[in-house]
């Protein structure tokens, strides 16, 4: 048996860079030229393009498949990806680019001791047939599963239901063979996750399945937008990038998709129950539906997202079995016997460190009885480092029993999250913006900010802006609290996330921006060249009164702090 795969056929050359960490392309590579913006990844500022580009896996956000097909695009992709581990975001890209636009990139798995001896290589070619370095020829595998067809299935590859359908299940059935599933399973709802102009692949992507009058088959919601649509003129978003958004998000409207807007689809009326198999991207989303709901899904890459839509169809693989879903890793947490809401995103963020591509067991931490939005925020940052589609808490999400008996354990204490603290608070004390809803923001979350505002204004030398989806924004009108928030100066903008969100929405002179998210800590250096502070919720309200972040970790932390 071959030791390399090839997942994607094509021939390349070119010099290596490799990595031990997977990296995001999403926030993390600059689509427009191949730079890597990561602030906190060891390839920072080195360019990919034209690389033969070694990594374990991919991590983080779905959203980095339309990275790679815009890279594709515009010439700065790298010649070849090699990874070591599964790997579906970046896999899926150049399978849509080829498959859609007629241009791709060859992906590769390689064993740990073939990937372990390309590192150390200078350059290497991809051929149809071998993978050429150090003076040594290795045969590649193309062989893939089989898929099993159900009539209906047969139906839509053959044409039946329209050319947009059957690319769509083109799409489907060879990543179901790349993935090892041996059939597709139904879905009773998919979620959107490309419908952000945050490169123009996501735009073309989009036209062409709307121009092949293309239409979902499942209740289909969107995520955040890039505009928002009733507003943006007002606010004077520029013309060239606003029209361009708006004819993105209206391009899935046309196929049916629902005017959702929103990040969080989980804080929706209708939101998953236990059980129930969904097709969704976005991934906090898949990581909460997962975790918190019991609901079952794949994180699935953008782009395989509609083609889920279009279908009502999904490679039965991964955790959609319930085998699948057992913790491979468990993390016990030590020496913290009280918190706050930032100890949450802490812990997300070094469960996904050190679990970048198993689900872990996070064992230590029932006594301090996360609230639904503790385990968003856990979600949310567990997504942005690791590549696994959901995790267990002990005593507190509903299959944290399934965790394995033989599972490698670590312990992380006091000194793992200090670590976390300092690399998330690099900016000065002053603060310009405090960032609020990276997911965006629950009800509940705005009813705590009101609440801790207590009525005192923001200070002049600081915006205040809360993310929020539609829903949520029409129910914080009707109690009143969006207009007590409005009238301490917090602005309030729907539709739009801190994923999304550009100038002149996001204010041009801020410098420094605290947040209680640590998706956005980690992802808002990358996205807005700016400086972060992060704290908890109470740690943001000094920041808006003040202009001062607390310079200091939490009072959890100060018996190793002081």
């Amino acid at each position: 048996m071959s030791v390399i795969r090839c997942l994607i056929p094509g021939t390349a050359e070119g010099p290596v860079l490799a990595s031990e960490i997977g990296l995001s392309f999403w926030g993390g590579v600059d689509p427009d030229n191949g730079l890597v913006i990561d602030a906190h990844h060891p390839l920072r500022g080195q360019k990919i393009s034209g690389k033969i580009l070694m990594l374990p896996t991919s991590r983080g956000s779905c959203s980095g498949s339309g990275v790679l097909l815009e890279l594709i695009h515009n010439g700065h992709a790298p010649a070849a990806l090699i990874f070591r581990e599964p790997e579906e975001v970046l896999t899926l890209g150049a399978l849509v680019s080829q498959k859609v636009f007629g241009a791709g990139v060859p992906v590769l798995r390689a064993s740990p001791e073939v990937f372990a001896r390309l590192a150390k290589a200078e350059n290497a070619e991809v051929t149809g047939t071998h993978l050429k370095f150090l003076n040594e020829k290795h045969p590649m595998n193309a062989e893939a599963a089989a898929v099993a067809k159900s009539p209906e299935d047969l139906a839509m590859q053959r044409g039946a239901h329209g050319p947009a359908t059957q690319l769509a299940m083109e799409i489907l059935l060879h990543f179901a063979a790349i993935k090892g599933a041996r059939e597709l399973i139904d879905v009773r709802r998919a979620h959107i996750d490309g419908c952000i102009l945050a490169n123009s692949a996501n735009l073309r992507f989009a036209e062409t399945f709307r121009d092949m009058k293309a239409r979902v088959r499942v209740p289909t919601t969107m995520n955040a937008i890039s505009v928002e649509q009733d507003r943006w003129r007002a606010q004077g978003v520029p013309i060239g990038f606003g029209v361009p958004a708006n004819t993105l998000a209206e391009a899935y409207i046309e196929m049916g998709a629902q005017r959702s807007f929103t990040c969080a689809p989980y804080l929706l009326e209708d939101a998953p129950q236990a059980g129930e198999e969904i097709g969704w991207s976005e991934s906090n989303a898949v990581v909460y539906a997962n975790t918190v709901l019991g609901a079952r899904t794949e994180k699935h890459p953008d782009y395989l997202d509609l083609c889920i839509a279009l279908t009502g169809r999904a490679p039965l693989s991964g955790v959609y079995l319930k085998e699948n879903r057992t913790a491979r890793k468990v993390i016990n947490v030590c020496g913290i016997d009280h918190c706050d809401d930032s100890f949450w995103p802490m812990l997300g963020y070094l469960a996904g460190i050190h679990a970048p591509d198993a689900i872990p067991l996070i064992r230590g931490v029932d006594q301090l009885k996360p609230a639904k939005d503790d385990l968003k925020a856990l979600c949310a940052a567990f997504g942005t480092t690791s590549g696994a589609p959901m995790l267990h808490v002990g005593g507190v999400t509903p299959e944290a029993a399934s965790g394995a008996p033989d599972a490698p354990a670590i312990d992380l204490g006091p000194a793992d999250f200090e670590s976390v603290w300092d690399s998330f608070n690099t900016g000065s004390a002053k603060v310009d913006l405090v960032a609020f809803g990276s997911p965006h923001a629950s009800s509940s979350e705005c009813h705590a900010l009101a609440r801790a505002l207590d009525g005192k204004r923001l200070s002049r030398e600081v915006t205040g802006i809360v993310t929020l989806g539609r829903a949520t924004l029409a129910a914080m009108r009707k109690d009143g609290t969006a207009a007590t928030l409005e009238a301490a100066g917090v602005r309030l903008h729907a539709d739009i996330c801190w994923c999304s969100i550009t100038e002149p929405v996001f204010p041009p002179t801020a410098r420094v921006i605290m947040t209680n998210s640590g998706k956005y800590a980690h992802y808002a250096p990358g996205l807005s060249a700016r400086a972060v502070r992060f704290g908890s919720l109470s740690d943001c309200v000094v920041a808006l009164l003040s202009g001062e972040a607390p310079n200091r970790p939490p009072d959890w932390l100060a018996p190793i702090s002081g």
